[in-house]
């Protein structure tokens, strides 16, 4: 297992001292309940990463934490809404310029906006999914728009190898897709720490959805992702849901191996035509809110496109229904 801090996390918030970051625990109203933001000082000013979902809870704790405060800069991993619901009025409360890659600048946009919910219904029943939980699933979605609003201006996009400032300390981008297709992490060579966002987690697996848009193949993106971080050989993580910890290559490895048994699960489970929401049903047998099986659908459909793409599956509409089955 990954070894965790002990002493109820001295050992981190030192660390956190030493590099001049604070943490910002933002609860969150799911089972994942709490996301952890940052923010540090430099000569310029506060920076601040990413900023939960903008709901009464958020901009409270925003208020108290930044009262006072000169917010120069907002650096948002990726366009998921724990991360970036509240960049936008964060950004008009202080004036701070917003930086996240032009992927999920993009993503964002759109994510929420009528074309892309209009298309999500089809895209269900495609998958198999019946028409009432289709509903209730896009509903669910639908009700992200308020607390993504209102979408931020983004002034800068990030890039793979850009140097940002956080604290005492200059942090090289690290482009990470999979997760998201724009992810990034942020990467500081000389204190070998890394700010893993959601791309390495201490306990949970990140989950890797295709979302009937983007990356045809966001899983395939993130193995690649993941092996690419592991060349950092980073010591010290600081990830963006459950706490540090040290080691993020024996975490990698997890994470690899999990993939590489899910995926021989997926297969398992085609051996005969299956439809998507089949398939996901097959793979998760417990209780899923409809916040959960949207994650679930997206999670599974990623690992068949994979299969897919690996020429190990095929894919074939009956009846307007995609069914998958292993070769």
């Amino acid at each position: 297992m990954t070894r965790h801090l002990s002493n109820e996390g001295i050992e981190a918030a030192a660390m956190l001292e030493k590099l001049g970051v604070e943490a910002v625990r933002i609860e969150l109203p799911f089972r994942l309940n709490h996301v952890n933001c940052f923010m540090a000082e430099n000569e310029q000013g506060w920076t601040v990463i990413d900023a939960g979902l903008n709901n009464d809870n958020t901009r409270a704790l925003w208020e108290r934490k930044l009262d006072g405060k000169k917010v120069t800069d907002l650096l948002v991993t990726h366009y998921h809404p724990d991360h970036f619901g509240y960049v936008g009025g964060l950004q008009e409360k202080t004036g701070a310029k917003v930086w996240m890659t032009e992927v999920d600048a993009q993503a964002g946009m759109a994510a929420w906006a009528d074309p892309f919910l209009e298309s999500i219904p089809g895209n269900y029943r495609t998958s198999g999914i019946p028409e009432e939980q289709s509903m209730q699933m896009t509903q669910n979605t639908e009700e992200f728009k308020p607390l993504v609003s209102p979408l931020p201006q983004i002034g800068e996009y990030l890039t793979e190898g850009d140097l940002v400032q956080i604290g005492r300390f200059d942090y090289r981008v690290i482009f990470t897709p999979g997760h998201s297709d724009g992810m990034i992490c942020f990467y500081n060579e000389e204190q070998k720490t890394l700010f893993s966002a959601d791309h390495i987690l201490p306990k949970i697996t990140p989950n890797i959805s295709y979302w009937f848009h983007g990356n045809a193949d966001p899983l395939a993106s993130y193995l690649d992702s993941l092996k690419k971080v592991r060349e950092l050989d980073a010591e010290f993580v600081i990830p963006s849901h459950g706490k540090p910890f040290y080691d993020a290559n024996q975490r990698i490895d997890e994470l690899l191996a999990h993939h590489d048994e899910r995926l021989d699960e997926t297969l398992e489970t085609i051996k005969k035509p299956l439809s998507i929401i089949g398939a996901c049903e097959n793979l998760f047998q417990r209780p899923l809110t409809v916040h959960e099986m949207r994650f679930a659908v997206g999670e599974t459909l990623a690992h068949l496109e994979n299969l897919r793409h690996r020429q190990e599956c095929t894919r074939e509409m009956v009846d307007g229904i995609w069914l998958y089955e292993k070769v």
